[in-house]
């Protein structure tokens, strides 16, 4: 306010100072006015004796004389209309503000100020003057304007100090009683801000951004506010009692009020003008809103199952009703837009088309990415929760949106994945058959040849069995899937139900067949053999030292054997079929005692199987005899086949001494 004070000041004493140097100057322009005034007044006498005419005075000094009568009106009533009109017009007139131009007709001119008429020039009185029109309309306004400029600035010093007090007084007073309004709210401040925070405490957060950070409460913030408002009021309504005594500052006020009345006369206007639309602009939307609200209650039926639609999941509502929503409002923002203050203007247009152009460019991708989550709405390949794979990533779906879907991973990670991604790739979900049908995991091992197959499985089903959140029904199962050059890939497949707990499933599965394998004596490994068969025995596990010749080779190398033995001293062959018979005892034995072997890690397999179930002890040693008996009986089988063995060779050696 005291800024806004000195300004005043400062410009009081600029027009003090321009007094001074004008005085004169205004002074020797008003002799010089005279002048013109005087000789053209002149001219106006020497063609008054030819024909008289009506003079239009203003302030003792005439403008022009009106020789003609116009529009049944005489000269001696124009004359009187125009110099009336005058007077009221330099009333208000500012050279700063107020422009005086000259408005050609078919036959008059008229002389205009700002958009107003000041009087009119036929062209009678132009040939009266024996002058052409333009000529003399330019004429009138150049004595009209100067005779306005003559008498506003031509005053005499005891006027100038008489307006000059009016200013000094007006602005004391200006200033007393901005003191006073500042000294009034400030003792109502101090009050204020004796009251207790508790408001403030009990304030929402939003609310706090809208205070300044030194407000001590509310009460003084609307106190700050009326304060602000009061003194804006006020000096709009002072201001142009303030500036109205001196000839320089009053179109100041006026250029001021100039430029803020004009847009708010402009926004006055439009609204009045809007508002028949904005009652259409009302009920569009409303009933818009009514749509979706209604679509809302039916979407939360469906959700809670109280409202049941054949073939339309619950999982369904919330996306249709956001579809539905953005079609409506889209809807409603066409039969809104032609209704808008300014819709069919130019730069709306104009703007409106820059913005359509620049969100088609720039909303290709999310565009696509928006059809793309629509369709994996309706598609349901996967719900919020199930455990999914895409493009290489494994975890559990915690947010799908029309643009973006969330996934968690095991590692506590989360992965966006645009929706237009999914569309293009495959999609493995891990839950969606899993609660019913229970979902099949599946490892793999690779023993070697010298392992029974029947070992192998009975190993990893008691693994199956022994690992956590397996289904015991359906039961687990084993696959041969491929034979390879040193061994044999087997893979357990196990069911369950508890998709998300996969990756514990596994590492448990591994773990126990790990364990059973180990327990079991049997690697888990992958041999690599270099194998040259001139003596070597099979790695086959139920055919060790088996002859495997067919029978043309057999009697082939009989045969062989007759053309050599007859060429070789009895005395080596009798120690050369004691050899053999040596080996076929030794490799006997060693069947035999594999055989014993086999049969007490069957049993032991066995026992271990049925030790897991305590109601079962009965079977263990019904089945230990068994497997005893069974193996003496095929001790006593080996000892048959050796003794034939040995009959055999005895006959043999029989032929060859015949031979």
């Amino acid at each position: 306010m005291m800024r806004f004070s000195l300004t005043l000041l400062l410009l009081i004493f600029i027009n003090l100072g321009a007094i001074a140097q004008q005085q004169e100057p205004k002074v020797l322009d008003s002799i010089t006015i005279g002048n013109s005034l005087n000789e053209n007044l002149e001219q106006v006498a020497i063609d008054s004796v030819l024909k008289p005419g009506v003079p239009v005075i203003y302030k003792l000094d005439t403008v022009f004389l009106v020789r003609t009568d116009y529009k049944g009106a005489t000269k001696e009533e124009r004359a009187e209309r125009i110099t009336d009109h005058l007077k009221d017009i330099s009333k208000h007139y500012n050279e700063l503000t107020d422009t005086i131009y000259i408005h050609h007709g078919n036959d008059f001119a008229a002389i205009m100020l700002n958009q107003g008429l000041a009087f009119v020039i036929t062209q009678q009185d132009a040939n009266e003057e024996r002058m052409p029109l333009q000529e003399l309309a330019k004429r009138d306004k150049e004595r009209f304007q100067a005779l306005l400029l003559k008498h506003k600035y031509h005053l005499s010093s005891k006027e100038w100090m008489k307006r000059i007090g009016f200013t000094a007084a007006a602005l004391v007073g200006l200033l007393l009683i901005l003191w006073g309004i500042r000294w009034g709210f400030r003792i109502i401040i101090q009050r204020l801000s004796k009251f207790d925070k508790k408001l403030l405490k009990r304030r929402n957060n939003l609310f706090k951004y809208f205070i300044p950070k030194n407000t001590k409460n509310i009460f003084v913030f609307i106190a700050s506010g009326l304060r602000v408002v009061v003194i804006v009021f006020f000096l709009l309504m002072y201001l142009p009692f303030l500036f109205s005594f001196l000839p320089w500052t009053q179109g100041i006020v006026d250029i001021f009020y100039g430029y803020i009345a004009t847009p708010v006369n402009f926004v006055v206007h439009g609204l009045i003008n809007f508002i028949p639309d904005l009652f259409f602009i009302i009920v569009i939307l409303y009933i818009a809103r009514y749509f979706v609200r209604v679509m809302k209650d039916m979407a939360e039926d469906i959700e809670e199952e109280k409202l049941v639609l054949k073939s339309f999941p619950k999982d369904w509502a919330k996306p249709t009703v956001k579809l539905f929503s953005i079609i409506v409002y889209a809807f409603a923002i066409v039969m809104v837009f032609p209704h808008l203050p300014g819709s069919d203007s130019p730069a709306f247009k104009g703007v409106s088309l820059f913005l359509g152009v620049l969100f088609s460019l720039g909303s290709t991708s999310a565009i696509a990415n928006i059809v793309a989550g629509i369709v994996i709405t309706y598609m349901r390949p996967f719900q919020i929760g199930d455990r999914i794979e895409i493009m290489g990533t494994i975890g559990d779906v915690v947010d799908k949106t029309l643009l973006v879907t969330k996934i968690k991973t095991t590692k506590n990670e989360d992965v966006t994945i645009p929706n237009a991604l999914i569309i293009n790739n495959h999609l493995v979900n891990f839950t969606a058959n899993a609660k019913e049908m229970g979902l099949i995991l599946h490892t793999s091992v690779t023993i070697g040849y010298d392992v029974e197959y029947e070992v192998v499985e009975k190993l990893l089903l008691k693994a199956a069995r022994q690992s956590m959140l397996i289904q015991r029904d359906p039961k687990p199962f084993v696959l041969q899937k491929s034979l390879e050059d040193n061994y044999v890939s087997y893979e357990l497949n196990v069911y369950t139900k508890q998709a998300a707990k996969m990756t514990l499933i596994y590492s448990d599965l591994n773990k126990n067949i790990l364990s059973v394998f180990n327990e079991a004596g049997i690697e888990i490994l992958s041999p690599k053999y270099v194998a040259s068969r001139d003596g070597n025995r099979s790695t086959v596990p139920s055919q060790k030292g088996v002859d495997l010749r067919n029978p043309l080779e057999k009697v082939v190398d009989q045969v062989k054997g007759k053309n050599q033995t007859v060429k070789v001293e009895k005395g080596k062959d009798e120690e050369k079929d004691k050899v053999k018979d040596k080996d076929k005892d030794e490799v006997e034995e060693k069947d035999k005692g594999k055989g014993e072997e086999k049969s007490v890690k069957k049993v032991n397999v066995k026992e271990k199987d049925k030790g897991e179930e305590k109601d079962n002890d009965e079977d263990k040693v019904k089945e230990k005899d068994e497997v005893k008996e069974k193996g003496k009986e095929k001790g006593k089988e080996k000892d048959e086949d050796k003794e034939k063995g040995k009959a055999k060779g005895a006959a043999a050696k029989s032929k060859t001494k015949k031979s």
